[in-house]
């Protein structure tokens, strides 16, 4: 969901892919092991799994919209604040981020490339922000989704730095069918993504990431589904450069022109970050 994701993703030629099952199968269980004396010793909770129980508590942990506002890479301006829940709901411990069609011109997004807006619907993003440094050398961020995956929806849970872009870790991203892209982008082309077919992406299904510095500049960043471990990416240059963790409903851009015509749905629940403290 990068700025510049469009240009960056157009060509696999330019992307740096994982291999070396072994090597790699190592290095993961060598970071659980890591993960696992992190936890014991000094785990801390930033963000529970229980913010989406009251609008109270979403107000408490998450901002409304993106954190530089209302628009970005797609057709879709996003919506929201404590006196408007059109777009951003909550019911059950559930959170429902709801796109919809407008039939009205409204202009064109003010974030490259500039698309017609099409749709409005709803992102937000939390107020802690992920930093990895010799503090909080572990940090872990998940949580459970039911993704729209129609030609046209763009659905999100990702990453992105503070103050520059990249560094930027997808944790969720669907782009118009059943595949979701774990990205891991180190500049606008040097860029790691690991692209698994989902059953059933609409059903509630866990995302995970488990970031850990392993030296004064870098960090590993091992992606999960549903509690399988599917690729480990080299996240070179995030060692102290905090990151948005943002949750959006995003539409077209990416994932095709042709759009829903009618509302689409993207819901998540028990969303978790909590961190080691050396």
């Amino acid at each position: 969901m990068g700025e510049f994701a469009d240009r960056s993703r157009a060509g696999f030629g330019r992307r740096t892919l994982i291999t070396g099952a072994a090597a790699v199968a190592a290095s993961a269980a060598a970071t659980l092991g890591t993960a696992r004396r992190a936890r014991a010793a000094t785990w801390e909770t930033v963000l529970n799994t229980d913010s989406f129980a009251s609008y109270q508590s979403l107000e408490a942990n998450w901002n409304y919209l993106y954190p530089w506002g209302s628009d970005h890479n797609g057709s879709a301006r996003m919506y929201g604040s404590p006196s408007d829940h059109n777009h951003i709901y909550l019911s059950g411990g559930v959170l429902t981020l709801q796109a919809t069609r407008i039939n009205w011109n409204e202009g064109n997004s003010s974030s490259t490339p500039h698309l017609p807006i099409r749709y409005h619907s709803g992102a937000i993003h939390a107020k802690h922000q992920v930093l990895v440094n010799d503090q909080f050398p572990n940090y872990e961020v998940k949580g459970e989704f039911q993704a729209p995956s129609a030609p046209g929806t763009w659905p999100a849970f990702w990453l992105t730095g503070v103050n520059s872009w990249p560094p930027e870790s997808d944790i969720l991203e669907f782009k118009g069918d059943s595949r979701n892209w774990f990205n891991t982008f180190r500049t606008s082309s040097d860029v790691s993504s690991k692209i698994v077919t989902v059953s059933s992406p609409g059903s509630w299904h866990a995302y995970r990431a488990w970031i850990t510095k392993v030296n004064a500049t870098d960090v590993d960043i091992h992606y999960y589904l549903d509690d399988t471990w599917q690729a480990v990416h080299r996240g070179a240059g995030f060692v102290g450069k905090p990151l948005w963790l943002i949750c959006n409903l995003q539409m077209e851009g990416s994932s095709g022109s042709s759009g829903p015509s009618g509302n689409t749905y993207y819901r998540a629940r028990n969303i978790y970050v909590g961190r080691s403290r050396a």
